[in-house]
């Protein structure tokens, strides 16, 4: 629960087995990564290349890791107080300027994303290092160890904004591999040594809410896509059903994770004694390739829409499998982490994804759209039914 705690200032009361709302400040600086997301998969679409891919991955890394790291301060903090409220806000003004130079970070703009993402991510461990009361030493000594990995980890950002061509990318990568190491090495720093577990308790309901939204952010910039290219297209049977196809998707997307993942993650986290590595691993880590996997079936969406008919060409192939395929990867490694057994629904899926990938280039964009449809339904379908008849 929140409360106003003489002892903690602007922390959380994190009581077990309790679930803190999620707040209205919280959702508001969730809509700056609505559009964030949306211009992830606008990149890609536009620079479908392996170089391009491989940027637009690096962008999108960095894009979850600065939301997924304010969620994990806004846990421990209250957004409910001013402070923290006006943190918040200044993190959404960092997070346009990171999002609005996401088209071009690898051309003019560099130097502008690498700014935002590193004022976001120190400042925003500043503000919790130095809204942490003196006795709360185990609590100051973590924010010092994040603090210390994310300003080595910026000095990279900004040597890659300076930089230009594969320079800034090799810059950024080893930002990115500091950022993402960090909290499995336990954020080690000299003199401080390794962050406890017992450390990074996180009130586990509302950490799984948060992440659930995001899912819901990446579910939700689908849809736009799909609406909006419907609406600019002449309404064909073809485009139609392509339509038709691409809601589905998402809605069965949607099924997969929600039906019975999200809830069971909550519930789990919330009674685990050991909630901040399950918050790590099931939340942090794992819930990346779902997201990812979901803004790659937007970008299938759109090709589909807009070419429905002949033979796919590689790039619909890859966003059109793909995009699931990395889903059910993620929602599986997410399901195995909580629940501890692998779906076999899932296994099954992933199966039947990879081998249509066989002859995907035989098969018109529309048909290759509703088959891997198909396969997400099977896939809802089939844990709903299995996961009912156990209870």
């Amino acid at each position: 629960m929140v409360a106003d705690n003489p002892h903690g200032a602007m922390f959380r009361v994190i009581t077990p087995n309790r679930h803190s709302r999620v707040t209205y400040a919280e959702l508001f600086f969730d809509l700056v990564f609505v559009f964030a997301v949306t211009q992830v998969s606008h990149a890609l679409l536009h620079h479908f290349t392996l170089i391009g891919a491989v940027h637009v991955a690096v962008l999108f890394l960095a894009v979850w890791w600065v939301w997924v790291f304010t969620a994990w301060v806004t846990n421990w903090l209250n957004p409910e107080l001013t402070p923290v409220r006006l943190l918040l806000f200044a993190m959404m003004l960092g997070g346009l300027v990171l999002s609005t130079s996401i088209p071009t970070a690898f051309e003019g703009r560099g130097l502008w994303f690498a700014i935002a993402y590193a004022a976001m991510q120190v400042g925003r461990t500043a503000f919790w290092l130095f809204a942490t009361p003196p006795h709360r030493t185990a609590v100051r000594h973590n924010a010092i160890r994040i603090l210390v990995w994310l300003s080595v980890s910026a000095v990279f950002w900004i040597l890659g904004g300076l930089a230009h061509h594969e320079a800034r990318l090799w810059f950024w990568i080893a930002a990115l591999a500091i950022e993402y190491i960090s909290p499995a090495a336990r954020f080690w720093v000299p003199g401080l040594g390794f962050s406890s577990v017992e450390a990074w308790a996180v009130e586990g309901g509302h950490m799984a809410e948060r992440c659930a939204l995001f899912v819901i952010i990446a579910l939700g910039e689908a849809v736009i896509v799909n609406g909006a290219t419907f609406a600019a297209l002449e309404w064909t049977a073809a485009n139609i059903l392509a339509f038709v196809s691409a809601l589905v998707g998402a809605i069965a997307m949607w099924w997969v994770y929600f039906h019975k993942g999200a809830e069971a993650g909550a519930e789990w986290i919330s009674k685990s004694a050991e909630s901040g590595r399950l918050a790590r691993l099931a939340y942090t880590y794992l819930h990346l390739p779902i997201v990812a996997g979901i803004i790659l079936t937007a970008v299938s969406d759109e090709l589909v829409l807009k070419h429905p008919a002949g033979h796919s060409d590689m790039r619909t192939i890859v966003s059109t499998i793909g995009g699931p395929l990395i889903f059910l990867i993620g929602t599986i490694l997410f399901k195995l982490a909580i629940r501890g057994f692998l779906q076999l629904s899932h296994g099954i899926g992933i199966l039947l994804l990879l081998a249509l990938s066989w002859f995907a280039s035989d098969v018109s964009p529309l048909w290759l759209s509703v088959a891997t449809t198909m396969i997400l339904i099977l896939v809802a379908v089939w844990e709903s039914v299995s996961l009912g008849t156990e209870q």
